[in-house]
């Protein structure tokens, strides 16, 4: 038995694989711990994990001026990565030490790229840790960083030079908070003003090879395991769900998860408007009392549970609402608004399981009923969606994970 600590920071969508890869840890006997906004805190209980509350809250952020700034910021990896520094300096000195507090039993460290804190920590501890990552994040000349995708135009030595692009803006935003509290905090020496990646350090890439297939040039410390998803067997819908299903032909979901768009009764009136000019039912993230005959409100439906009884999918592009998308087998629509969403986006209409993404701030309703009739009634699109959802069903990246895990542990 090990004592695990696993660093969840973010929304729903980077939890939720956490959460699986801790159940599956705990099955087998180890403790694990998360550390995660206290908002998931059902979440990680009901999977018997313990949970080390972080202050910040990801929809509190995302709700405030910061936050809408950072989400109409798009790709641009500068303006994405000056959002988080805005956003998260003036909490950064408490949020490290409840990171640092939440791992002092810890016998493995794993957690985001962000700030590299399981280096970091695991370094003052003197035990082993691990980089989680859920979107490509390693250099490779096979494809440009998921925020600099016209580094491809210039080749392979453009899309390696990208990837360490973004990391030196990131480090050069988080150096003025990481090195003295690697210096104070934790007595470690600080870092260079150059050079913070923790090359040969061990990744878990939690994405499917279907997806990203494994570039030639990553390193052997780089695990591409596979998804981890969280399910939910137990859950069943409210009869009112179950009727809606029942009563008509699959429906198109529609939501864009922790996103909060600045006019949220206009986005809402839009999606509504745009499912009823494709000439489909639809299911749309709000509250039940708001359906009609033909639109269903619901507040939280496990993705796992519903996707796969929809016709398609539009969403934000989020990694684990795509993963979970495209494991249902049925066509999706990425709109994205900031981040590795756009890449996701490229990614689902490179694979051909559905039409290439729609920039949310470009979303207008006759768009989106384009968007959404193309991927209820292209009949190809829906037979490779099919077919990408059979070969993603058929992985078990929670077992890779764990076997990569175990040869972190100490014998």
């Amino acid at each position: 038995m090990s004592r695990i600590v696993i660093f969840a920071a973010g929304s729903r969508g980077d939890i939720q694989p956490c959460v699986a890869l801790g159940r599956a840890l705990r099955a087998r006997g180890d403790e694990v711990r998360l550390v995660a906004s206290a908002r998931y805190s059902p979440m990680v209980v009901a999977a018997g994990l313990e949970l080390a509350p972080l202050t910040a809250d990801p929809t509190e952020i995302l709700e405030s001026d910061a936050g809408q700034e950072l989400l109409a910021g798009g790709r641009n990896p500068v303006k994405f990565l000056r959002g988080f520094k805005r956003i998260l300096g003036p909490m950064a000195e408490r949020l490290l030490a409840e990171c640092s507090d939440a791992c002092k039993d810890a016998e493995l460290i794993l957690g985001p790229t962000l700030g590299f804190l399981p280096r970091h920590i695991g370094e003052h501890l003197g035990v082993p840790w691990a980089l989680i990552h859920f979107q490509p994040s390693e250099p490779t000349g096979a494809f440009p960083h998921p925020f600099v995708p016209q580094a491809r135009a210039l080749g392979p030595w453009a899309n390696r030079a990208s990837f360490l692009a973004v990391d030196e803006i990131a480090w050069q935003l988080s150096r003025p908070f990481i090195n003295p509290w690697r210096d104070g905090a934790l007595g470690l020496p600080r870092l260079p003003l150059r050079g913070r990646r923790a090359d040969g350090g061990p990744v878990l890439a939690c994405f499917s090879p279907v997806v990203v297939p494994r570039p030639a040039d990553w390193a052997p410390n780089v695990h591409l395991t596979g998804y981890w998803f969280l399910d939910e067997p137990e859950w069943a819908p409210p009869q009112e769900l179950a009727e809606f299903l029942a009563a008509g032909p699959a429906p198109v979901y529609v939501g864009f998860g922790s996103m909060v768009p600045k006019d949220a009764e206009m986005t809402d009136m839009a999606v509504r408007t745009a499912l009823k000019l494709a000439g489909v039912r639809g299911i749309v993230q709000g509250d039940p009392a708001t359906s009609d005959d033909t639109v269903f409100a619901v507040r939280d439906v496990p993705h796992s549970w519903l996707f796969p009884r929809m016709a398609a999918v539009v969403h934000h592009g989020g990694a684990g609402t795509t993963a979970a998308g495209l494991r249902a087998g049925v066509p999706t629509v990425v709109c994205p608004f900031f981040g590795d969403q756009p890449y996701w986006g490229e990614r689902v209409a490179a694979l051909g399981a559905g039409p290439a993404p729609l920039p949310f701030r470009a979303l207008t309703v006759p768009r989106l009923a384009s968007k959404i009739r193309r991927a209820v009634h292209d009949q190809a699109m829906a037979d490779r969606a099919t077919d990408l959802g059979h070969r993603i069903r058929a992985e078990d990246g929670t077992a890779q994970a764990l076997t990569v895990i175990d040869s972190l542990l100490p014998r």
